[in-house]
């Protein structure tokens, strides 16, 4: 293996941020490329917003690509890369994309895998209930979220814990992971698949609650997991209300 490796970073969001300083702070570590999603019209003016990595990526002066569709737009593939890490990137890639890296296609997942496969691991571990979760370092794969784990970091959710704190303890966690796992020999272990649970991407209707048909708890787990998006609204003799904190004391 080499002594420092090339590494071509994808993320998009806060989260990924943390992976990428770490990695672009180690001495073994070389990012040659960023790849991130399109910048997007934010607020009630739809001003043109680059997304957290960029940004971050920008203040290092390392190159950024941010193409509509990765898997048709592969200007990049000939760019030095040893490691493809991937944080939260917004994209599924294909079998041609994951064939690029000299050694492997790397993915940093917010939930102890094979629990929580899929696009909103936080929320649903809040939603479920869940009293442990933490991050996995996968060996990307063409299934989603099915590849090879090579290693995890456990940590508890505390009872009161929202969609933000624990998103804000993950990242670094899995920043940490990330490059103590690129950083030694690779050993990969199979999912165990009698345990897979998945989670889909977040709409609007999955805050719409009703406190006719539920529970207190499951009401007080949604504003935790679903705050700020999508938020949680409900109908309350026919008054509209916006959840935003709640309290079963």
């Amino acid at each position: 293996m080499p002594e420092r490796f090339s590494i071509v970073f994808a993320g998009t969001p806060e989260f990924s941020v943390p992976s990428l300083e770490s990695l672009i702070a180690h001495p073994a570590c070389k990012v040659t490329l960023v790849i991130s999603q399109p910048d997007k019209p934010v607020g009630r003016k739809q001003v043109m917003t680059p997304p957290p990595v960029k940004l971050c990526a920008e203040k290092h002066g390392i190159r950024v690509t941010q193409p509509k569709n990765i898997n048709r737009d592969l200007s990049w593939k000939n760019t030095d890369c040893d490691f493809l890490v991937v944080v939260a990137y917004g994209q599924i890639l294909s079998k041609e994309i994951l064939e690029i890296p000299n050694i492997a296609p790397v993915n940093v997942h917010a939930s102890l895998l094979p629990r929580w496969r899929g696009a909103s691991p936080i929320q649903n571990a809040l939603l479920a209930g869940d009293t442990e979760t933490g991050v996995t370092v996968q060996r990307m794969s063409e299934t989603l979220d099915a590849g090879d784990i090579l290693a995890q970091c456990t940590t508890p959710i505390d009872e009161r814990e929202t969609f933000a704190s624990l998103h804000d303890r993950l990242a670094p966690l899995g920043a940490q992971l990330l490059v103590e796992t690129l950083t030694k020999p690779l050993s990969p272990v199979t999912q165990d698949e009698t345990g897979v649970t998945y989670c889909s991407k977040l709409t609007r209707k999955n805050g719409d609650v009703d406190p006719a048909k539920m529970s207190a708890e499951e009401i007080d787990r949604c504003v935790r997991a679903l705050v700020p998006w999508p938020g949680v609204r409900c109908n309350i003799n026919w008054v509209p209300l916006k959840l935003l904190e709640t309290s079963l004391t």
